[in-house]
């Protein structure tokens, strides 16, 4: 049993229960370069873990894997750290690269993959920083969620361009999110995100025609702009539906009309599989145009995680 334990280079377990009121943790750890921390909370059922990496981000080739258990009640919030910073891609091998389970992955892709399940009564909030890759970078997360009938999910995946301030907007090289949810056994939702740089000129002259067919030439900066950050939230179980009520409000009494210019912060909301859950994606011209509207927009949950909590969301 102690050999089914070992957590292979990269990778993480967080097991989390209730006691009485209190949240505990039968098990929270990592190796490197991942890293958990939990501080202490004071609120009934409430945890929280923030998921970091050894240096402030990921360097090519980095396979991280965390695996999240969530039972009895609990209510466990994810965060990190500031924003994932994804490293440029440079050639050579990295010790977490040796156990790599994404085999259709190429070697220097960093890589992140958290799988969580969550019991009847229990929840997850996955609410971690942006994401911003580096010029240059590649770089693919999966994040696979089980849900059991009555669990209950906010999942938040969002990217930046970039480092503004170095000049660098839309110009890693590869982004690809996968985000997945199933509810009893059955998928409500696959989300998939790819951003690409197109090929060198010398790449695309055999596909060339096609290419240009697909406005696959345009640079990653002539497709996304003026926006520098985008995200994608969704939502599924009963302890969301008090936000989620709120919001398709505000989204039912919006007014469209044509703008001289494009509006700094944009976002749209839609059920999915019957209503089982929602999906919200919003689009702003700054990362903090993003984090201002999230922070009031999900604010029912101080509700739900206790305002001590909420107030470490979206700093």
């Amino acid at each position: 049993m102690a050999d089914d334990k070992r957590l292979l280079a990269g990778h993480g377990r967080i097991a989390c229960t209730s006691h009485g009121s209190s949240a505990v943790f039968t098990e929270l750890s990592a190796t490197y370069p991942l890293k958990v921390l939990s501080p202490l909370v004071v609120a009934d059922t409430v945890a929280i873990v923030y998921v970091l990496s050894y240096g402030g981000g990921l360097v090519n080739g980095d396979h991280v894997k965390l695996n999240v258990h969530i039972k009895d009640g609990c209510k466990l919030v994810l965060l990190s750290q500031g924003s994932t910073k994804v490293f440029k891609t440079r050639p050579g091998d990295r010790r977490s690269i040796r156990f790599r389970e994404l085999p259709h992955t190429a070697p220097n892709v960093t890589t992140s993959v958290i799988e969580a399940t969550v019991a009847p009564g229990s929840a997850l909030f996955l609410l971690p920083d942006s994401v911003t890759c580096f010029r240059a970078a590649s770089y693919s997360q999966t994040q696979r969620i089980k849900l059991s009938g009555g669990a209950s999910l906010v999942l938040l995946d969002w990217i930046t361009s970039g480092r503004k301030s170095l000049g660098e907007e839309w110009v890693f090289s590869r982004y690809h999110s996968l985000n997945e949810v199933f509810l009893d056994g059955h998928c409500i939702a696959r989300d998939i995100t790819l951003l690409e740089s197109p090929s060198q000129p010398d790449e695309q002259a055999g596909a060339s025609e096609n290419s240009q067919c697909q406005g696959l030439s345009r640079t990653l900066e002539e497709r996304l702009k003026p926006y520098s950050c985008y995200a994608t939230v969704i939502f599924s179980g009963p302890l969301v539906q008090g936000v989620v009520a709120h919001l398709n409000q505000l989204y039912q009494s919006m007014t469209v009309f044509k703008l001289a210019s494009p509006a700094r912060m944009i976002w749209a909301l839609s059920p999915i599989s019957e209503g089982k859950g929602y999906i919200l994606r919003a689009a702003g011209v700054d990362t903090e145009d993003v984090k201002d509207w999230l922070r009031e927009s999900l604010r029912g949950f101080e509700d739900v995680l206790g305002r001590d909590t909420y107030l470490k969301l979206f700093v």
